[in-house]
């Protein structure tokens, strides 16, 4: 197991080095910095003094250099547009974004799970075919109509949650179930196709013939292995979650990591903006590693791949 876990480690600190080039690179050439700080009709030589006080003059390389050495010492830069460090920013708003992910993951288990397990269950029938079509329609529906048909819904017109914010955990309710349920038919497919391919296998009709049935043979048997492919794809979930949460915390006014990237893109935010990609997708590294190693302790045969 320590062998598989350090061949993973290994890749993920080279996927995250190659996602830190490309996000530096990438939004480096997207705009340029001094003209967004200045302004679009500021004077050509206000920008070039704000290009050399920011470094910005520098080679591409260089510039790198010095972003990467200031990570590595825990310097994330500072905010052209709130004139702040970007780790205060971060750590102020990772929180919200935080709590907003888990709570949504869970009403995605919640849902997504016991729907994949019945349907798995019942293969072809009534309750097989409603759990698919619930599916279908949650992955249809967009989040950002759907946050506003639930604002309209539940919170103008039956007043049961408030319409936008962060300040209680009753804010978070509406905002959770829209995140949580574009995830559910992805989790929900999985988790009856995995299930369905399990109790199919030889090693269940044996735990059947030793007088193995319902619940004991669902928990004790099939679940564990149907749950390998699920656990990646809730880590991927989480992720998204994570860094994908622009359009909800914006229909429900959350001040979350989400907002700031948009804010930051709309304010030419270079700085900050780099350093939420980079976060972001750190986030799926460490995500697909954790669920790399999770899957590596339920199934031994993955360690000697």
């Amino acid at each position: 197991m320590l062998r598989y876990a350090l061949k993973r480690l290994v890749l993920a600190l080279l996927v995250a080095l190659s996602v830190s080039v490309a996000t530096f690179a990438l939004l480096s050439f997207a705009t340029d910095p001094a003209r967004a700080i200045a302004g679009e009709d500021a004077d050509p030589l206000v920008i070039e003094q704000i290009r050399e006080r920011y470094g910005l003059d520098r080679p591409l390389p260089v510039q790198y250099g010095a972003w990467i050495g200031g990570l590595v010492r825990g310097d994330l830069g500072e905010s052209y547009h709130w004139k702040r460090p970007v780790s205060e920013l971060i750590a102020t708003h990772a929180p919200v974004t935080i709590k907003l992910a888990l709570m949504s993951i869970f009403v995605t288990i919640v849902i997504a799970l016991p729907l994949g397990i019945i349907a798995a269950l019942r293969p072809n029938t009534l309750i097989d075919r409603a759990a698919l079509s619930t599916a279908v329609a949650a992955q249809a529906i967009p989040s950002f109509w759907l946050g506003l048909i639930f604002i309209i819904l539940f919170a103008v017109k039956l007043r049961l949650f408030p319409v936008s914010g962060d300040g209680t955990t009753w804010h978070f309710v509406l905002p959770c179930i829209v995140l949580g349920a574009s995830s559910v038919p992805a989790v929900m497919r999985l988790t009856r196709t995995g299930l369905l391919e399990v109790l199919g296998s030889d090693y269940i009709r044996t735990a059947r013939s030793k007088g193995f049935r319902g619940l004991r043979l669902l928990l004790r048997h099939a679940l564990r292995n149907a749950m390998l492919p699920v656990v990646s794809v809730l880590a991927i979930q989480l992720g998204h979650k994570l860094g994908g949460s622009v359009i909800v915390e914006s229909v429900f006014a959350i001040n979350g990591l989400g907002r700031l990237a948009l804010q930051s893109i709309l304010g030419g935010d270079i700085p900050t903006l780099q350093m939420l990609v980079f976060v972001f997708a750190l986030t799926f590294v460490l995500l697909t590693l954790l669920s790399d190693l999770l899957n590596g302790w339920l199934d031994p045969r993955l360690r000697l791949g």
